[in-house]
């Protein structure tokens, strides 16, 4: 049996990652959506203390579990995912939290494919709202602690153009050896 095809796009906030995703499933491929919004959301629906605002070492595990569980659901594909078990480290070591063994243990067991998309910082469409508050050097010191993870990994990182998003779709394909072959 084929090694399943799981592909990343990971970065820091606003570099363009869930536009791309949603361009890829309107073509018909497999994508899983970034855990942070979600949780966020989530949580504050029902009062839970797994939010960064409340607490970030529940919000981080929270952010592991969906993930994981992003991963054990992707078929042989592709499936390109919103970000991935690695980027929870990225968080904890961005917001000075020690990272759990268990995290460690899972970002080696969860493994995506290569390469790993970074999507860049790109102050051009940078932007906040209602749930990404974040300034602007945070977006860029989050990219750099995410990448540092994927490497310290073993990962081959891909840095995406910085373009419009057909470009962006061909780019991710092209590399990812899946132009012609979505998931359905």
């Amino acid at each position: 049996m084929p090694e399943p095809m799981r592909f990343v796009v990971t970065g820091g906030p606003g570099a363009g990652k869930s536009t791309l995703l949603a361009a890829l499933a309107a073509r018909g491929h497999s994508t899983f959506a970034e855990a942070g919004r979600a949780i966020l959301r989530l949580s504050d629906a029902v009062g839970s203390p797994a939010h960064a605002a409340r607490s970030p070492r529940a919000y981080s595990e929270a952010m592991l579990l969906w993930d994981m569980r992003s991963w054990s659901e992707a078929g042989n594909g592709p499936a390109f995912f919103d970000r991935g078990v690695p980027d929870t480290i990225g968080y904890l070591r961005l917001i000075g939290h020690s990272v759990p063994p268990h995290m460690e243990r899972a970002a080696r067991a969860f493994r995506y494919s290569d390469p790993v998309f970074l999507a860049p910082p790109w102050r051009a469409i940078y932007a906040t709202d209602s749930e990404r508050r974040h300034a602007w050097d945070v977006a860029v010191a989050t990219c750099a602690c995410i990448r540092a993870v994927y490497e310290e990994l073993g990962y081959r990182i891909v840095e995406l153009p910085l373009s419009g998003i057909d470009e962006r779709v061909g780019f991710v394909l092209d590399r990812a050896g899946a132009a012609g072959s979505p998931a359905r």
